[in-house]
């Protein structure tokens, strides 16, 4: 009997805690949602195409990320009517998940279009919020495991 009821307080507390949106996971849609506005408003045509990387190599994300906030610095509006908006959207803090620094440079990377390099930095900042999301996860089941190990013995 013991042993059901922490089972159940430990799954009630689970359940509770992945329902929580952790800060992280709501930066990462903070930028996404940015990212989808820009998308939007971003000058296409005879614009500057910029260094978007494709598929970073792990532990050069820091590198990826720098390269993706240079880039936004060089984004033009479609039209003058949107500039106070596309002011405000392109700037997007991505300090929050630095990892490791690597060898390659912005410029090692193809230039694209800017609708293509929102598109891959949108896609970079999925890639980053899914690992993070599996690995809080992974986290909560470990404690849980843990926890249902000390009490059956």
């Amino acid at each position: 009997m013991k042993r059901m009821i922490i089972f159940c307080m430990l799954f009630f507390c689970s359940t509770m805690v992945l329902t929580e949106t952790s800060p992280k996971t709501l930066k990462y849609k903070q930028i996404l949602k940015k990212i989808e506005q820009l998308e939007s408003m971003v000058k296409e045509k005879d614009a500057e195409l910029l260094h978007t990387p494709e598929n970073p190599v792990e532990g050069c994300l820091n590198t990826t990320v720098t390269c993706f906030q240079k880039g936004l610095q060089k984004l033009q509006p479609a039209s003058s009517q949107d500039n106070p908006k596309f002011t405000k959207a392109i700037r997007i803090k991505c300090h929050d998940f630095i990892f490791q620094h690597c060898e390659s440079t912005c410029e090692s990377y193809k230039k694209k279009t800017p609708k293509n390099f929102l598109k891959s930095f949108k896609n970079l900042i999925q890639m980053v919020s899914r690992v993070h999301s599996s690995w809080v996860l992974f986290d909560i089941l470990q404690t849980i495991a843990d926890i249902l190990l000390l009490h059956l013995y």
